[in-house]
């Protein structure tokens, strides 16, 4: 994805599945852990760790006994870590197979998480009024607020109308990963739309090891993965994107294609709660973008007037 800052995070089984079925062990973050490292074992090549390969290997990167090896634990070990049946590993054993498999910081992260086993109530999200009104002073600059579910919780007048018309019931779905799998229109507003269901994914699969007892972040997950090909295409593939900046295409009917600026600033939790997260669009100073987009808020605030 050109210009945007990311971490990449590929999860693929391999030949070694035992079995399990499902999606990677959403809701069981045992399974999860399980899934996790098969799919990282399979991206470490034999050769770079200084095995042998070959032509011959059924096992797409390296061997359990092999990984098992250079993190120094007993095969048995790892093997019941893969299953699921082994819960809760040490700190020592998580940087020995971080170490192992090569992963970086963000990667390390999220291997603790799954490993951690955090088990509670799912957390809600609030709106407070003031970064409601955050949002509305931003009347030139599109912005919409989300909670891990990738639920749009608030948004501006601009943000709503560049997205697809949030504001307006029953115009689009108010879930964005349910939006751009499950309604066709998604494409249309999205000129790069497998980079925006690739990100979809990746919040959702990271949201799902935070929060295994969320039932209604699981039920979604299932429901994506009943009803759409590609979100089981993108989950299996595990190719994972965490967006932070940088550019994104999106079309409107009136605006046209714009090409903009955006950046998500985080919102920290309360006790209890979830953070949200804050995306917002702008335009360079003197761009044919800055000139349809203070078009287009002069018209939403025209609209919205009495």
């Amino acid at each position: 994805m050109n210009g945007v800052e990311h971490t990449r995070l590929t999860e693929r089984t391999d030949d070694e599945t035992d079995g399990i079925t499902g999606i990677d062990g959403v809701g069981d973050t045992r399974r999860a852990l399980g899934a996790f490292l098969r799919a990282r074992r399979g991206r470490v090549t034999p050769e770079n760790v200084g095995l042998p390969g070959g032509r011959r290997r059924r096992v797409h990167g390296l061997r359990r006994e092999e990984l098992a090896q250079l993190a120094g634990i007993s095969v048995d070990y790892y093997v019941r870590l893969e299953q699921g049946r082994a819960t809760q590993p040490s700190a020592e054993v998580l940087d020995a197979l971080a170490r192992a498999l090569g992963l970086d910081t963000a990667e390390r992260t999220h291997l603790a998480t799954l490993a951690a086993a955090r088990r509670g109530l799912a957390p809600r999200a609030r709106v407070s009024p003031l970064l409601q009104r955050i949002l509305d002073s931003m009347a030139g600059m599109p912005a919409f607020a989300t909670n891990h579910r990738l639920d749009v919780v608030a948004w501006n007048g601009l943000g709503a109308e560049l997205v697809g018309g949030l504001s307006t019931p029953g115009r689009r779905d108010p879930n964005n990963a349910r939006y751009l799998f499950l309604d066709p229109a998604s494409r249309v507003v999205h000129p790069e739309w497998r980079e925006r269901a690739a990100e979809a994914v990746g919040q959702l699969r990271v949201a799902a090891g935070n929060y295994p007892d969320d039932a209604g972040l699981t039920a979604l997950i299932t429901e994506l993965s009943a009803h759409s090909a590609e979100f089981r295409e993108i989950w299996a593939s595990g190719e994972i994107v965490m967006c932070a900046a940088g550019r994104k295409q999106l079309r409107h009917p009136v605006a046209g294609l714009l090409t903009l600026d955006f950046e998500t600033l985080h919102v920290p939790a309360a006790p209890g709660e979830t953070g949200l997260v804050v995306h917002v669009f702008s335009a360079e100073d003197g761009t044919p973008e800055a000139t349809a987009l203070a078009r287009l808020a002069s018209e939403v605030a025209h609209a919205d007037s009495p």
